[in-house]
């Protein structure tokens, strides 16, 4: 094998694992919430920013104000997801940078001093650490459903302010028994890589 991680591992973490779209009743603790953070925490970023924020949606009141914004094949699934997140991004996240990148802290300003610049940095990084979230969610044992058919401005006047993007709703749990499709098709290595 070329790779450093165990074949267990590996599985765990992308061959086995699925979108899961049912899940069992176990509840996702805020401890294990707690690990996946320390863990996806250290994914790279550009300038080491941290743009993505996690709302835990866990109340049934907060729950209800939620799945009203999801699209309608999407809305049972999450009203039963043991735990729901809204992931979404920090247009504002230039501020932490000084404590970020303590050896380069006029970055702040030379790079992310105009809104539409702060906008476009931390779609791309929070979209990054969103992925690196939907990893440690896998790594802690737990299955994800990521999604993004929803009403996107509705979400973000429901939880979030004018600073923050939405960026997806993922549910999370234990998968239940009839939790995946079949695994679609993925492209081969030829079909994604060109050496130049």
């Amino acid at each position: 094998m070329h790779l450093a991680l165990d074949p267990v591992a590996q599985d765990l973490l992308f061959r086995e694992a699925r979108t899961a779209n049912t899940f069992t009743d176990e509840p996702v603790t805020d401890e294990q919430m707690r690990a996946i953070h320390d863990l996806v925490k250290y994914g790279p970023t550009a300038f080491n920013q941290n743009p993505l924020r996690i709302t835990l949606v866990r109340s049934p009141e907060a729950r209800e104000r939620l799945v009203r914004h999801l699209a309608e094949g999407n809305r049972a699934k999450t009203a039963a997801a043991p735990l729901v997140a809204v992931l979404s991004a920090d247009n504002e996240f230039h501020e932490e940078l000084p404590a970020l990148l303590p050896h380069f802290p006029q970055a702040k300003d030379l790079f992310f001093g105009e809104r539409p610049a702060r906008e476009s940095a931390a779609a791309l990084n929070a979209a990054l650490q969103a992925a690196y979230f939907i990893i440690g969610v896998r790594a802690a044992g737990l299955a994800a459903g990521p999604m993004t058919g929803l009403d996107f401005e509705g979400l973000r006047k429901e939880f979030l302010d004018d600073d923050h993007t939405p960026l997806m709703v993922v549910n999370i749990g234990r998968p239940g028994p009839d939790a995946w499709f079949p695994r679609s098709p993925r492209l081969e290595y030829e079909q994604v890589v060109t050496t130049v």
